[in-house]
């Protein structure tokens, strides 16, 4: 052989996936991607992710999962964890001690959540003041418009959703420091411009009438208590998010990315989701989505990663074909679907440019995580590495290795150290994305695309 012919034997070459998409691919990523911006828009809260993945369920045939429930293969059942978790799963043709085929995924993003006495007045304005949830640079959620969504438990046992600024309703925003007096304020760091106590929500500026304290903060309080029924005591017991109000929008004048609040992962769960209803036959071994929460703060608490409710639900299903949970378990395999950080040539210092995923370039295959020395990874073994290449490359998904940056510049990690605690072989796989954790973040259509071919080549292994 000549070096050409030993070049295209030994060498990888990475190819763009658009290079290598085909005309009848290309319509059926659009039109893929025109419905995951519509569940983004539809769910800007992990609630609200819930509800919406639940009504798409039950319209392809899924069914509420109960305790002893006669199963068959081709069944479809889902388990809603107190409204923020949700488990679904495709009975497969084989039998449980074959285990199963998982896609784990996060639908909570990073936000801004409403203290428990949020609201006040000062200089006859009305705030409400937020604690901010997960990873977040705090001086990008300033002078931005933002809706309040969530919902309100009352003492009477009642819950009330509360939507505010959706459409053309009013928006919320956080008042940052005009350039003209920010000498001070430039002088710190981006993390110091901009403090946690300061992230206070203008919600209000027009007085009731009267002679009272406050009459700004009653007027708003007043407004909410006539369009949503709680008093400012009902706060205590409330779960209310600040998200921006921007919806998932086309980038480029290619139209080649999506730019939306919250990609980071409800890409990933949206691809778990989808390719779940869109299995069309019962797979060889019984397919599992799990869409988590609380992610972001260390999946931690009852709707995380870290909770029962998964076990519980396979010892459930185990139950009933008279198979131990373990050795169902010890068997099964689990793709861990978060997004991973795409190469940006905005900031080449923290990237390594080898091993860091591209846009365009597929779903990134992450061997480990963590921090620096791979802290709070579970590092797949090279055997699911080279499994998980052979099922890609069967099913003629475009795939990608990545890394989270240079080793020594920061790192991250996914709830994929969880499934392997249970003993479960794992590996992160996921969406590359520009500007993570940002209120606005971008991420390539293909990409999407790719990580729901991935994922339901995974259910149907």
């Amino acid at each position: 052989m000549d070096a050409k012919q030993w070049k295209e034997k030994l060498l990888r070459e990475p190819k763009n996936g658009y290079d290598r998409l085909g005309a009848e691919e290309r319509e059926a990523m659009t039109a893929y991607c025109e419905d995951y911006k519509a569940f983004l828009d539809v769910g800007k809260t992990e609630r609200e992710c819930v509800t919406e993945g639940i009504r798409l369920a039950e319209a392809r045939g899924f069914r509420p999962y109960k305790r002893g429930m006669e199963l068959k293969s081709g069944d479809k059942v889902y388990v809603n964890n107190r409204g923020k978790m949700l488990l679904l799963a495709v009975i497969g043709r084989k039998g449980l001690a074959e285990g199963v085929q998982i896609a784990a995924a996060h639908i909570d993003s990073p936000r801004l959540d409403l203290k428990p006495n949020p609201l006040y007045e000062d200089s006859e304005l009305a705030y409400l003041k937020t604690h901010y949830y997960g990873g977040i640079r705090k001086y990008q959620w300033v002078a931005i418009p933002l809706e309040l969504r969530g919902v309100v438990a009352l003492a009477d046992g009642s819950t009330v959703r509360v939507a505010i600024g959706e459409g053309d309703e009013p928006k919320l925003v956080i008042s940052d420091l005009l350039p003209h007096l920010g000498a001070e304020q430039n002088k710190k760091t981006l993390a110091e411009g901009i403090t946690g106590e300061q992230l206070n929500l203008l919600i209000g500026s027009e007085p009731m009438e009267g002679e009272e304290k406050d009459r700004v903060k009653l007027a708003v309080m007043k407004l909410l208590y006539e369009k949503y029924g709680f008093t400012e005591e009902d706060f205590i017991s409330a779960e209310l998010e600040a998200v921006p109000a921007a919806n998932a929008t086309d980038i480029g004048l290619d139209r080649s990315m999506i730019g939306a609040y919250g990609h980071d992962d409800r890409v990933c769960g949206y691809a778990a989701l989808r390719a779940m209803l869109d299995l069309e036959e019962a797979p060889e071994r019984t397919a599992v989505c799990i869409l988590a929460d609380k992610e972001e703060i260390g999946s931690t608490g009852v709707t995380g990663m870290k909770t029962r409710a998964f076990d519980t639900f396979i010892e459930d299903l185990c139950e009933d074909q008279g198979v131990a949970a373990r050795a169902c378990i010890e068997r099964s395999f689990c793709l861990s679907t978060d997004v991973t950080a795409a190469f940006d040539p905005s900031f080449p210092e923290v990237f390594e440019k080898r091993n860091g995923a591209r846009l365009n370039y597929g779903i990134g295959l992450c061997k480990y995580t963590g921090s620096r020395g791979k802290g709070g990874a579970s590092d797949a073994s090279a055997e699911v590495v080279a499994r998980a290449r052979r099922l890609l490359d069967r099913d003629g998904v475009i795939w990608q290795m990545a890394e989270l940056g240079k080793v020594d510049a920061g790192g991250g990690g996914t709830v994929a150290a969880f499934m392997a605690d249970r003993n479960i072989d794992t590996l992160d796989a996921g969406v590359p994305v520009l500007a993570m954790h940002a209120p606005f973040e971008v991420v390539a259509k293909l990409d999407c695309y790719m990580t729901y071919k991935a994922i339901k080549a995974v259910y149907k292994d």
